[in-house]
């Protein structure tokens, strides 16, 4: 019965709370009550959480659409084939993606015309290629799932999560303190109208009855104002690791631009090497009747020279960087430089960028090699080199 008693005064007790917050909130919309506002710099956090939340998500879904085209399709064709084989007791085949299906195709079109035949042996050649392709593809997409995609993932569903979990506390603090301020107020009109008043003994206990009502809400003010400053302190906390989040996610990004760079190459050799083979074929099985048996051989060298030009930019572009830095390292001068991305400094030895900004860079000695000193202004500070782009 107590127990029964004590879950009735708890349920009581809560709706009281929520009745409390729901009439903060309405009247904060209707513009007849005063709300209290956050202090700048956790605005901030929050709208750059937002953001962060809103293009997380932007970019992961379109990756998860660019590396496997219609997901939901295959993942309902898997699902039910994965049912079937369970029922059967049997373990489900490893299912071929769109290179390997065409190229299991192509051979078996090969082997249907004869090997012994130009077209077929064609086929086979290029089938075989289309099925490395596919196997590059599979990897391709084994890499980014555990190295980009993950990563995104678990920020959506476990810190974005946990901060808008901790948001919406501080959001029901600041109505409870709303509430108790708007209370106290309240009370302490109604204390100054019964004093006004004050012409009988009825009106005097009324008096103090006000006056504790005053006590009361003026403590609980103070305990409302204490949870809501916590709370705030506890998403601050969380908000400020974004920036860790971000330097996390570049990781991750370098290294989804890394499996990419290996497939479209692993790509480029096998079609090279497939298009020199077909380019070995007699000349009367290649040319068509309107075109001559050169076409084959010109079309191997265009790629191989554009292949070569293109690689040889990432590296003369790195060079540049990099002898731009060790010349401002070994120097006394200081160079202008643009910044890359947002920067929040950890501590006062550092410096917080934002991302366009252009600002003066040099080194002194004995500083860290991944760090230069910035400044902007009157302002200086420690940054790192791999937010920034040094300009001529």
């Amino acid at each position: 019965m107590n127990i029964m008693d004590f879950n009735v005064k708890k349920l009581a007790a809560d709706a009281g709370t929520f009745l409390s917050r729901a009439v903060q909130f309405t009247e904060e919309k209707l513009g007849q009550a005063e709300k209290t506002e956050l202090d700048a710099h956790l605005e901030n956090l929050l709208s750059k959480a937002e953001c962060t939340k809103l293009w997380t998500e932007k970019i992961m879904k379109q990756t998860e659409v660019l590396l496997q085209p219609n997901p939901i399709n295959i993942f309902l064709d898997a699902r039910i084939e994965e049912f079937v084989y369970e029922k059967l007791d049997r373990k489900a085949p490893s299912r071929m993606n769109n290179p390997e299906l065409l190229g299991q195709y192509m051979i078996d079109a090969g082997n249907e015309f004869g090997p012994g035949t130009a077209y077929g042996n064609a086929l086979i050649k290029c089938g075989e290629t289309q099925k490395r392709i596919g196997t590059a593809d599979r990897e391709l997409i084994q890499t980014s799932a555990i190295n980009f995609l993950t990563p995104l993932r678990n920020f959506i569903e476990g810190d974005y999560k946990t901060i808008t979990k901790e948001r919406k506390l501080l959001q029901n603090k600041r109505l409870d303190l709303d509430a108790a301020k708007t209370r106290l107020k309240k009370a302490k009109v109604a204390e100054a109208r019964a004093a006004q008043l004050n012409t009988s003994q009825p009106e005097e206990n009324n008096i103090m009855i006000w006056a504790e009502e005053v006590t009361k809400s003026e403590q609980e003010v103070r305990i409302t104002q204490s949870e809501f400053d916590r709370q705030a302190e506890i998403t601050r906390l969380l908000l400020e690791g974004i920036s860790s989040t971000h330097a996390h996610h570049l990781r991750c990004l370098n290294d989804f631009v890394e499996a990419q760079m290996t497939y479209y190459a692993q790509c480029y050799q096998y079609m090279l090497d497939l298009q020199k083979q077909l380019g070995s074929f007699p000349s009367t099985f290649l040319s068509n009747n309107n075109q001559s048996s050169s076409t084959p051989v010109q079309s191997v060298s265009t790629p191989s020279v554009l292949a070569s030009a293109s690689a040889s930019l990432p590296s003369v572009s790195n060079s540049i960087v990099t002898s731009g830095i060790s010349e401002l390292k070994s120097s006394s001068g200081s160079r202008k430089a643009r910044v890359l991305y947002d920067y929040d400094a950890a501590n006062s030895s550092e410096l917080s960028l934002l991302a366009d900004e252009v600002i003066t860079v040099y080194s002194i000695p004995g500083m860290d090699s991944d760090w230069l000193m910035g400044e902007r202004g009157n302002q200086k500070g420690k940054v790192p080199i791999t937010y920034l782009e040094l300009l001529n």
